[in-house]
Order: structure tokens, then sequence, then C-alpha cells
């Protein structure tokens, strides 16, 4: 009797002001801060030092964003950041200062990583539905 469950969110516009945030959740912790429905994407997204976007809360669940996909979690182990990073997740950007001869990357916000050492968001970028390897810092990168 296998099958695959695939859970889907519909899209919802972004509460304003956007809160961002970690979720230090390791499978450590185990599976009770993760909704049923989602604990196998979550796991796989990795989210320890990945900044998500808090878009909803309710009484027992929070919902965070990640590139593309949504997530339900419990508040415990979300903490905000004090400030927007300077990209979010879609945004079109534009490498600043590329190698002389070679055109600058340009494409869309895909990863938003948090640098526990400086204190800053740094981004990976998807061009023409391909992944930079490279991850920006914050003033590598300018919106379009």
């Amino acid at each position: 009797m296998g099958g695959v469950f695939i859970c889907f969110f519909v899209s919802r516009p972004r509460p304003q002001p956007v809160r961002y945030g970690l979720y230090s959740w390791t499978p450590d912790y185990g599976l009770r801060y993760i909704h049923p429905a989602n604990r196998r994407t979550f796991e796989w997204l990795e989210p320890l030092g990945k900044v998500f976007e808090k878009i909803d809360e309710a009484e027992d669940w929070i919902l965070l964003r990640y590139d593309e996909q949504q997530f339900k979690v419990s508040g415990e182990l979300f903490s905000e950041l004090p400030d927007k990073p300077p990209y979010s997740f879609g945004d079109l950007v534009e490498e600043v200062g590329a190698e002389p001869g070679r055109p600058p990357h340009r494409g869309l916000i895909s990863d938003v990583f948090w640098n526990e050492r400086t204190h800053t968001a740094r981004f990976q970028i998807v061009e023409k539905k391909r992944k930079i390897k490279r991850v920006f810092e914050p003033d590598e990168l300018r919106l379009v």
C-alpha cells in the first residue's frame, strides 16, 4: 500500500511588516516542534543557520516561509532577527563588481543564510533556473 504524500500550501501575501528570524531546530530536538505534515521536507531543508520569514501565527503553530516553501512549526524555537536582511526570497539582484570580462550574475534570491560571526545575512541566487554555488555578501549584490 505504499504511497507518497505531498503537501502544498496556498501562497499567502506577506504580512506587513515581515518578521525575519532563525529556527534553531536540529533532529536532536525530536519531531514535536515540527507539524507532522512538514517533518520530512523541513528535515531535508536543514534549517539551522537559515533565515526564515514568519508569515503567520496561530495558537499552536507559526507559519514560516523559506524560498517557495512554507512550514508549520512550534514558535518555541523561533528567534526574531533585530534587523531585516537587505534582500529576501524572490528579489531580483545583480552581482556588483563582477570579474573583468565576465557579465555579472543576475537572478532571484533563493537562499538566505545567517552568519553568526558577523551577524549579517548572506545570499545565494538562482540564475536562469540554476543555483549559483557562490554565496554572496550583502555588499556584493544590488537590487535590479
